[in-house]
């Protein structure tokens, strides 16, 4: 760039004041009307750069240029292109920001398509940015964001840097920022990740179609992103989707042989019998298009969570179910349950409450209606309670699962015991800090929890309804209103006590309680994570029915038998050999006594929070002695997944194998999809 200087040097009351007036070459034109014609272009646009703090002589030349290229960009526009974010936030500025250049695209349509992460969170946060523009070819910005294609650039700029690389590479160093040039594509994909994250929680759509037919989700599968995907898949991305060929995600990701990006998929429910417009299923394509070692296992996965036609010989479906029809591994003896209730329990388990979730999707699906509407008690336990708890709420279970993807490392974040805040601030926010219990009440909830304040502890449930019974309970978490005077009789206070306490309980406190775990969490007052008691919540929630019915019963009043349990488990892990148990004081024996005493603690918690084994056989023997029908599901998992899992990997592999576990339970659903549908059931 080439620039003059002038001093001009006035002596005014015998001070010198110099001026320095700086004049820039801007560049060559042919003719004198040539350069009249650009000249008056630019006042227009500079004066609004220059108002503001001074610029330097190569942010001057790049505005000149930026200008020379695109003669009709907005000030906002050009801002952005030239990396100038900190022009954004002024008022001349902000009148630009959502205008359109010549293809219709906007400041945040660059923003995303330059992959400059910084100038897309200052957009979104200091401006009134529309997100749902589109531009001439039906693209959002969500679009442009995926249809980013840095990674493999990138890639390629950071191996084998010589300078002949250098000498070619030049045009596109000049088409990329340099902070986003890395030797692997890792950070790059973290990055992606980002954009869309920020994007999506400023309410961009994430299911807009563009001119071609096109979902940003497509647009990801085509380009391998498994990991951004699953950022869009967890913000409400519809795996269903088609595209103008009537491709969904997973007819795509087929075609490219994808093996995470078909598991993502799978996981989110995506339709594995959906024809596209040529009639093909994915299966098909899978059969058609699969090469190489990965076919084996790509067919294996396939035909485990229920896909059925490799080949167009096959039959488009399986022949449906009749109501008369036996299902696999099922008696038939005939049951009349007119006018009882039916009981859904959900053990704890951490971040594997996905299982549970999972699970109630595929029951959910079956049945053709809402969990809440299926049940008139749940029970829940730690997670399973905080479920419970939104499913009486109405909470869609789609959105719990994609909830709990997105809220695990915030609320598994740094070392054990967590901060409390993440965890309480997810709770307020998806039940209100001013609901109460007693706000819902059907149906019926019962979550556990423990009484941590006294030896030995004790099992509290906190519900939303009354017990007609005068409970043992000492717990008194509130006082007991002042200036009562009705509250006369020991009983009579104990019945006043219960009323006021269960109309002033808080629901997310209640979940909050119920999922304090040992040293993942701090205890919630005086209480600890039900799952210490009862894990699997099935005796106790059975118990307290039969209590709750006694007492009506004595009372003289109308109740309801017990016709159906159902308990969801959240996976069993691998059964592992433990070699040693034994303890010694003898020094030289030190690192096998360590070994044998943390293998004890670990069969101590095991006992304590155990969900299947002995507590599932004694639930069941219940049930038979009582004619009650009882149905256990919970998948076994190969590996075990830790309560604070937050490897997306593993996640996958675990939801994966529970969508297997559902294929091979099928007759199971469509069995409990009988008993909800009619009057009686087989056993």
């Amino acid at each position: 760039m080439l620039f003059k200087v002038i001093v001009d040097v006035f002596n005014v009351d015998h001070r010198v004041i110099e001026t320095f007036l700086l004049l820039f070459r801007l560049f060559q034109v042919v003719s004198e009307d040539d350069a009249m014609n650009w000249f008056s272009q630019y006042p227009l646009q500079l004066q609004l750069f220059y108002d503001t703090p001074p610029l330097k002589a190569e942010s001057i030349q790049a505005i000149v240029n930026c200008i020379c290229s695109h003669p009709d960009w907005s000030c906002a526009h050009i801002a952005v292109e030239t990396g100038l974010r900190k022009f954004l936030k002024y008022t001349a500025f902000q009148s630009h920001i959502n205008s359109q250049n010549e293809v219709g695209q906007t400041p945040l349509h660059l923003a995303c398509e330059r992959g400059d992460l910084a100038s897309v969170k200052q957009l979104l946060d200091e401006s009134q940015v529309r997100t749902d523009i589109s531009d001439f070819y039906g693209d959002t910005p969500m679009h442009c964001a995926c249809k980013h294609r840095f990674s493999a650039l990138c890639s390629q700029l950071g191996i084998g840097v010589n300078d002949l690389n250098i000498y070619f590479c030049f045009e596109a160093h000049k088409q990329l920022d340099m902070w986003l040039i890395f030797v692997s594509q890792v950070a790059v994909l973290r990055f992606l990740c980002q954009m869309c994250r920020l994007l999506l929680e400023r309410d961009c759509s994430v299911n807009v179609l563009n001119k071609t037919g096109e979902s940003p989700l497509h647009i990801l599968t085509k380009q391998g992103r498994s990991k951004a995907a699953l950022v869009l898949l967890t913000h409400g991305a519809d795996a269903n989707l088609k595209d103008q060929d009537g491709n969904t995600a997973l007819h795509l990701a087929m075609k490219m042989n994808h093996m995470d990006l078909i598991k993502v998929l799978i996981v989110f429910w995506a339709d594995v019998e959906i024809p596209n417009n040529l009639g093909e299923t994915p299966g098909l394509i899978a059969a058609q298009t699969s090469k190489g070692p990965k076919r084996e296992m790509l067919l294996d996965m396939l035909s485990s969570v229920g896909v059925q036609r490799f080949l167009p010989a096959f039959p488009e479906s399986s022949p449906p179910m009749s109501s008369t029809t036996k299902p696999q591994g099922i008696g038939n003896v005939i049951v009349s349950h007119h006018g009882m209730d039916k009981l859904l329990c959900l053990d704890g388990g951490g971040i594997k409450g996905l299982v549970l979730i999972q699970m109630l999707i595929a029951l959910e699906q079956e049945a053709g209606q809402p969990i809440r509407e299926l049940f008139d008690w749940v029970a829940g336990t730690s997670t399973g309670g905080i479920l419970a708890l939104c499913i009486i709420h109405g909470k869609p279970l789609n959105d719990l699962q994609n909830l709990y993807f997105k809220m695990k490392k915030k609320v598994f974040k740094g070392w054990r015991p967590y901060t409390k805040k993440p965890l309480e601030k997810f709770l307020k926010k998806e039940f209100g800090e001013d609901t109460k219990m007693t706000d819902v009440s059907h149906p019926r909830v019962m979550v556990t929890s423990v009484l941590a304040d006294r030896h030995p502890c004790k099992l509290h449930i906190f519900r939303n309804y009354e017990p007609p019974y005068s409970t043992s309970d000492t717990f008194r978490p509130l006082t007991i209103p002042q200036g009562s005077s009705t509250c006369t009789t020991l009983l009579h206070i104990i019945t006043c006590s219960v009323t006021w306490l269960l109309s002033h309980q808080l629901v997310w406190k209640a979940a909050r309680a119920s999922g304090a775990a040992p040293t993942y969490f701090p205890p919630m007052g005086r209480f600890l994570d039900g799952g210490l008691l009862a894990n699997n919540p099935t005796l106790d929630a059975m118990a307290e029915i039969h209590q709750y019915n006694k007492t009506l019963n004595a009372e003289g009043k109308d109740t309801k038998k017990l016709g159906m349990v159902l308990s969801l488990g959240t996976g069993k892990s691998p059964e592992v050999e433990v070699t040693s148990l034994k303890l010694s004081c003898n020094p030289v024996k030190l690192a096998k006594s360590l070994k044998a005493a943390n293998n004890l603690l670990k069969i101590l918690m095991e006992c304590c929070t155990d969900s299947d084994g002995c507590a599932v056989d004694r639930a069941r023997a219940f049930c038979e002695m009582t004619d009650t029908l009882y149905r256990r599901l919970s998948p076994q998992l190969s590996v075990e997944v830790m309560l604070n899992e937050v490897d997306e990997d593993v996640l996958m592999n675990m939801l994966l194998e529970t969508r297997t576990y559902l294929n091979e339970q099928r007759a199971v659903l469509q069995f409990l999809q009988l008993c909800f549908d009619s009057k009686s059931y087989l056993v």
